[in-house]
């Protein structure tokens, strides 16, 4: 192996490092080793790497003899790929997709996913990710592991009270989800500002007893003015409650009517558990029958 910092010095000496993709690079190879480990890639996985960037973590994941699909938006670093893993690429056991991962379609039978990522992107990488794994005519995922910044880390996992917010709630209706390592700026050239976090998320195949973008659309409105009472944050409709099969304002307002006086809708979302939103979730629905 060339190692991180051969890769990384490679590719500066190519460009510099553009800053606006988000472009901190690791450099601690024994880091990338533990990343791959904790997401448990084996030779049979085929795994999606966003990203890659240099190539650091790319090089550790073809060394466990997996597949590995890299989507790059940057241009310069896709030249230095195809320049460094010529021969992975020609025998097909790396496929570079130059452009962006949000909008690039993910191949159908990925295992897992594991990506040191932009952390602009990470809120909506979770939402693509989600799409994915839930899209009946893909392989569900296995494993999916991030280094990400830790504050986001923290929301995800919602490691504290003050943490408890829709992108907790929202994954977990898919995903078991903890934190792994703390990187530190150290570790990273150039050094962020702030300090990483692995983050690993893990199917658990839980079905709700309700539509799941029912709760998703309930969760997103009481948590975006989440001082207010659900009283308050589920009177009016989602904006986009039509994009629901069956479902529109007046079917909401029906539902809401119904159960205007239950005392769960005096609460904060804050204080609502997962099984909580799933029981609202299941009385919404019903309750248009009962109004």
């Amino acid at each position: 192996m060339r190692g991180a910092r051969w890769l990384v010095d490679s590719l500066r000496g190519k460009q510099p490092f553009n800053k606006a993709l988000g472009q901190h690079f690791l450099v601690h190879d024994d880091v990338l080793e533990r990343t791959v480990s904790w997401g448990e890639v084996t030779k049979d996985d085929h795994v999606l790497e966003i990203g890659p960037g240099p190539g650091v973590l790319t090089e550790v994941l073809l060394e466990t003899g997996c597949r590995v699909t890299a989507i790059e938006l940057d241009g310069g670093a896709c030249e230095h790929l195809r320049s460094v893993f010529a021969p992975e690429l020609e025998s097909e056991t790396l496929v570079l997709l130059e452009g962006d991962a949000l909008k690039s379609r993910w191949p159908n039978d990925i295992t897992r996913i594991v990506a040191n990522i932009p952390y602009q992107i990470s809120s909506p990488l979770i939402d693509e990710l989600t799409r994915h794994h839930r899209n009946p005519h893909t392989k569900p995922l296995d494993c999916i592991v991030m280094l990400v910044q830790e504050e986001f880390a923290e929301r995800v996992v919602m490691e504290y009270e003050s943490d408890v917010g829709s992108l907790g709630m929202v994954v977990a209706l898919d995903f078991d989800a903890e934190m792994g390592e703390r990187v530190g700026p150290h570790a990273f050239s150039p050094m962020p500002k702030v300090h990483s976090r692995l983050l690993r998320l893990i199917p658990h195949g839980e079905e709700w007893p309700c539509d799941r973008r029912l709760l998703v659309m309930m969760v997103h409105a009481a948590f975006a003015q989440r001082r207010k009472k659900l009283k308050a944050t589920l009177r009016s409709a989602p904006k986009r409650i039509s994009r629901i099969p069956g479902w529109h304002a007046g079917r909401w307002k029906r539902a809401y009517a119904s159960l205007q006086n239950d005392p769960r809708l005096n609460r904060r979302p804050e204080t609502f558990e997962l099984d909580d939103w799933a029981e609202l979730g299941v009385d919404f629905e019903s309750g248009e029958e009962e109004a």
